[in-house]
């Protein structure tokens, strides 16, 4: 009985302590689940609230538009022609509008043809080496993977490029070519701008052909002369709640004072400025290190990617054209798009005070395009200087020409055009809206986050020069950065940036030799690329030959990082290094040259050892000489014809074994 009881008494004590184990980890289950649930939820509703708002078809409809012109722009040139373009439109009886393809679903194009009398076109730039950019990029990824019928689409391309680079227009020739492979049927030809001749006069040429075509397409007609039509309302605000007012933000009210992490285009971080030092020991150029503090902001970056700076412009142009226009720059103001329905409300962010949107917001050094000095003209009171604008604003040859003289030659910015012409005198908000909006400007990073995680460097030679009219034009951004002297408290000091990644990487494997090409500020992704490997080094990782190949007009005047490299050369980091001193002889001699003269080594490397190259610099001339004396190398010791030498280094680049970072 006894043990009957004991065995009973057991087994309910089992199924007790089983039970309750069950329970606990059912509960603990359920509470665990609960717990990593919770913070997923708004998660998940924050992914799907900014998803593109509607169908650019339904949102055409909803506005009686047959006419959508798209827009890849990385600096703000190519959104420009599309808003040209689609205010072209009411000429034609048309109503256009503007689209960045980022924010609607591009699959939609198959349904175009749902609108009478519509077109789509696509005004395309390339970024970097015939990358799309960044807002282009899901669009570009559409084309690639798509195979959607667009036999009901009607089409036109503009591509804007620069023939100093390798690519060429690319991103416009293949949306025209991919395009027409779905279906597509394109109205007008395809137009390559080139920003390294004029890409103003490009596009202006290829939309007077442009309009013809549409009009005989649609059996349309103009309907009169081109007319001003303001495409923003001005609203002055007499009694505003200070907190309200943009002060230089690029997106957020209040960013600046209140930074939240992730940083990019449109949420910059304010990094301090705590070194900047000029590298240069003497001529008249003024070549500088910034060092720029990034410990809080959680931003991470690898060797060769870019830094993006957001410059302010000189207060002493805004004070003047407030001078010259009779303007209280004080006035806090609203500028408000006339048409309800478009995604861009304001032309910048408002509202916000004359003296902000001059600073932050608007180019006013640049030399403006033919559409703003067509929409001046009316501003002109001397019948003569009204003429003049008229004439540059035409697609005659002779307008052509004086524009390119008078205004881009002569590198006239708004405020030069103001002080020439004494009876132009527009109202300030309408010059507001016609400037387009101050970019970015990148860098080339100058560190290895792996020695340097909390801070980016920066190499950069301030611009300034005489025009031909006499006057003194400099450069927005390095003039701003040369006054951005580190201190411990103040904004002065402060600089808005975020980091572009770049396709400009060392190779994966550390013991894969390398071959740098940078002259001048080109050595600045190498600094930070040769930093890398000697930290590679000291990790213990084989790391392969590291050459470099760098030029400067004086050894004793503008050497940069003379004192580094002479440190890594003489701790084996830098196996070879190779200076050539431009103006220190009767006889120029380049990085090319050098080059040529180590031709076996150099081909040994590429041949035998797998050598990743790269190029930084100038693309105008540099990056195609030294490509050039490439082609002469491998033609000689690979024994191969001229085009079989092309074709070769041609695949280096597209195995990645050949990088550019260039500029022109």
């Amino acid at each position: 009985d006894n043990a009957a009881q004991q065995d009973s008494l057991v087994s309910m004590t089992d199924v007790f302590l089983i039970s309750l184990i069950i329970g606990l980890f059912t509960y603990w289950f359920f509470f665990r689940k609960k717990k990593e649930e919770v913070p997923d939820l708004p998660k998940m509703q924050s992914v799907v609230a900014p998803v593109r708002d509607s169908s650019f078809i339904e949102k055409m409809k909803k506005t009686g538009r047959n006419i959508v012109v798209f827009y890849g722009s990385q600096t703000g040139t190519a959104e420009e022609f599309a808003n040209r373009l689609s205010k072209d439109a009411h000429r034609y009886g048309l109503r256009g509008m503007a689209a960045d393809p980022e924010e609607y679903d591009l699959s939609d194009l198959s349904r175009l043809s749902e609108i009478d009398k519509s077109l789509a076109v696509f005004c395309m730039a390339t970024y970097g080496e015939g990358d799309p950019t960044d807002n282009a990029q899901d669009f570009y990824d559409w084309l690639q993977e798509a195979d959607a019928d667009l036999s009901g689409l009607r089409f036109a391309v503009f591509g804007l490029g620069n023939k100093t680079y390798e690519h060429f227009n690319a991103m416009g020739k293949y949306v025209d070519k991919r395009l027409e492979e779905l279906g597509a049927q394109r109205i007008f030809e395809l137009g390559l701008g080139d920003d390294d001749g004029n890409l103003e006069e490009d596009f202006i040429t290829w939309r007077e052909q442009f309009w013809p075509a549409v009009c005989e397409h649609f059996g349309v007609e103009a309907t009169g002369e081109e007319s001003s039509i303001r495409q923003y309302e001005l609203v002055v605000h007499t009694d505003v709640n200070m907190n309200k007012i943009y002060t230089g933000e690029m997106g957020r009210l209040k960013s600046y004072e209140n930074q939240k992490p992730p940083f990019d285009a449109k949420n910059p971080f304010l990094a301090q400025v705590t070194e900047n030092r000029k590298l240069n020991e003497g001529g008249e150029r003024h070549l500088m290190h910034l060092e720029l503090d990034i410990s809080s902001s959680k931003i991470r970056y690898e060797s060769g990617d870019h830094v993006a700076v957001y410059p302010a412009n000189d207060t002493s142009l805004v004070n003047q054209i407030g001078e010259i226009l009779g303007t209280d720059l004080d006035t806090i103001m609203s500028l408000n798009n006339l048409d309800e329905e478009s995604n861009k409300k304001h032309p910048f962010p408002c509202p916000t005070s004359y003296r902000t949107a001059l600073t932050y917001y608007l180019d006013i050094t640049n030399p403006p395009r033919t559409n703003v000095l067509y929409e001046l003209a009316q501003y002109a009171t001397d019948a003569g200087e009204q003429e003049r604008l008229r004439k540059m604003a035409s697609s005659a040859a002779e307008g052509k020409a004086l524009y390119l003289s008078w205004v881009v030659e002569a590198r006239r910015n708004i405020l030069a055009i103001l002080q020439d012409m004494p009876s132009l005198r527009p109202p300030i908000d309408h010059l507001c809206e016609l400037l387009p909006r101050l970019q970015a400007r990148y860098y080339s990073i100058a560190s290895s986050s792996k020695v340097h995680p909390n801070s980016i460097h920066i190499c950069a030679v301030t611009v300034e020069y005489e025009t031909k009219a006499g006057r003194l034009n400099k450069g927005v951004a390095t003039n701003w950065l040369k006054n951005k002297v580190p201190n411990e408290n103040g904004s002065n000091s402060l600089v808005p940036m975020y980091v572009r990644k770049s396709q400009f990487r060392l190779p994966f494997k550390p013991s894969t030799p390398v071959i740098m090409i940078g002259p001048g500020t080109g050595i600045a992704p190498f600094i930070g690329f040769i930093q890398e490997r000697a930290w590679l080094k000291q990790q213990g990782k084989e790391v392969g030959e590291t050459v470099l190949y760098y030029g400067c007009r004086h050894e004793r005047e503008d050497y940069l990082y003379r004192e580094e490299l002479a440190r890594f050369h003489q701790e084996g980091v830098l196996t070879q290094l190779n200076v050539a001193f431009s103006r220190d002889q009767a006889e120029k001699v380049y990085v090319q040259h050098l080059l040529k003269k180590n031709k076996e080594n150099v081909w040994k490397l590429i041949d035998e050892g797998n050598a990743h190259i790269y190029v930084c610099g100038d693309a105008r001339n540099m990056a195609r000489d030294v490509q050039n004396t490439f082609y002469e190398i491998v033609t000689e010791f690979g024994n191969m014809s001229q085009p079989q030498a092309v074709d070769y280094v041609k695949k280096l680049m597209t195995k990645g074994r050949y990088s550019l970072d260039v500029w022109s």
